[in-house]
């Protein structure tokens, strides 16, 4: 017996360290496009609108499709929904690099946010599905810490484009992909108990995990829509930080493109990888003894981290740009590590993956429309410091809303 929950714990750490992988791949590819805007620009003849639609037409796919991702982890298993996705989204990866127009990039990027959406959902349920209370928050947390790694590499787009074009990075990595998503195959599993719940599901109340009846569920639930509310807001931050950071580095504090590049995400993932692992280990640590306390560390991290995205749009030194960055991320990093453990709290457990589906849905859907309108702003001469002093206010105020978050489940 003992060997055997040995063997089952080190095989729930696996699970984390083969997603860990996944996490990478999928900001890696998505994000490789920022970091590439100058050749891309000139490549295409695009305007900064356009440039933006790039990134916006991906989130508004990867946004309306990803409670039905959600959806699909719930009703047939996570370990499908996960190789699927790997699979479709590096084949489109590889697509990418060979488009020969504006039009067919959009394209691309649509199908690459419909294939990406069905990853995040069913990959942070598989993890708590293995991960109870005493490592929940920090196998997410590690899990998360891939996708800063991938965003902040992503960040060397601006050197690959340099060196070899901006093509060469998009057909490299997406055949990664598809290599790596047979190796899923034949290594990831469900939990049994994943396949037990949803035979049980069907043999007590008649029918299947329903869709409708799955998000009638989840907006009865007032903590739901608030961590909504919040998780919007922190969309639209992360999207305009995401999608121009870049482009304000190069033009605020006079950087070349692969600094600007490299800059935008590396000091933030730096900054999150931090916070992930201290504030999964702090927030597990604390719910033993405070139902409340994974929601107590993402309050206190942004109550932090969002004056610092102020400061970093303000000062004109570049150091304290850095430390800015730094800061922000680990606030971030705070909320990753806790946001799925904290939904696990909220709302009925059969629904996880479809409740953390329709967070992502108006999340991206919202941060999409940012990202779209920075670029218009910016045609129109609006500084982009100014979209970043609002966006800390309102990350500030969305994130005090979550102490009226009510915990209806302990940490287990």
């Amino acid at each position: 017996m003992v060997n055997s929950n040995k063997s089952n714990a080190s095989y729930s750490w696996l699970v984390v360290a083969m997603l860990w992988i996944v996490a990478f791949l999928n900001y890696f590819d998505r994000i490789l496009i920022t970091s590439m805007r100058d050749p891309i620009v000139s490549d295409f003849h695009l305007n900064d609108a356009q440039f933006g639609l790039l990134t916006s037409a991906f989130l508004w796919s990867y946004g309306i499709l990803s409670p039905l991702g959600g959806y699909f982890a719930d009703r047939y298993g996570r370990k499908s929904v996960i190789v699927f996705s790997v699979m479709v989204w590096s084949a489109v990866t590889i697509w990418t690099g060979f488009v020969s127009s504006f039009n067919e990039m959009v394209a691309a990027r649509v199908i690459m946010g419909i294939s990406e959406a069905c990853y995040i959902p069913a990959a942070l349920a598989l993890i708590t599905d293995y991960h109870k209370g005493r490592t929940r928050s920090l196998a997410t947390g590690v899990h998360m810490s891939g996708l800063y790694a991938g965003l902040a590499l992503g960040g060397l787009g601006g050197y690959i484009a340099e060196l070899w074009g901006w093509r060469y990075g998009f057909q490299v990595f997406g055949l990664f992909g598809i290599l790596y998503s047979v190796i899923l195959l034949f290594f990831l599993r469900d939990t049994p108990k994943v396949r037990v719940g949803k035979l049980a599901v069907v043999k007590q109340e008649g029918k299947p995990i329903n869709l409708i009846g799955s998000f009638k569920l989840l907006f009865s639930e007032s903590s739901f829509r608030i961590l909504l509310l919040y998780f919007c807001t922190l969309g639209m931050v992360n999207w305009l930080i995401y999608g121009w950071l870049p482009t304000f580095l190069k033009e605020h504090f006079h950087l070349n493109l692969g600094e600007a590049g490299f800059s935008a995400t590396g000091y933030v993932q730096v900054g999150s990888f931090i916070g992930v692992l201290c504030g999964g280990l702090l927030a597990d640590r604390w719910s033993r003894s405070n139902p409340k306390g994974r929601l107590y560390i993402v309050i206190i991290g942004f109550t932090l981290g969002a004056p610092f995205l102020f400061i970093m749009s303000s000062t004109s030194v570049f150091f304290w740009g850095i430390i800015a960055m730094l800061v922000y991320g680990v606030s971030r990093g705070f909320n990753d590590a806790n946001l799925m453990p904290i939904l696990c709290q909220i709302v009925d457990s059969r629904y996880i993956a479809t409740g953390y589906g329709f967070l992502n849905f108006l999340s991206t859907i919202i941060g999409g429309i940012m990202v779209y309108i920075g670029g218009m702003l910016k045609d129109a001469h609006v500084d982009l410091s100014i979209i970043y002093q609002v966006s800390a206010v309102l990350m500030l105020m969305a994130t005090w809303s979550l102490f009226a978050v009510k915990i209806k489940r302990t940490a287990s």
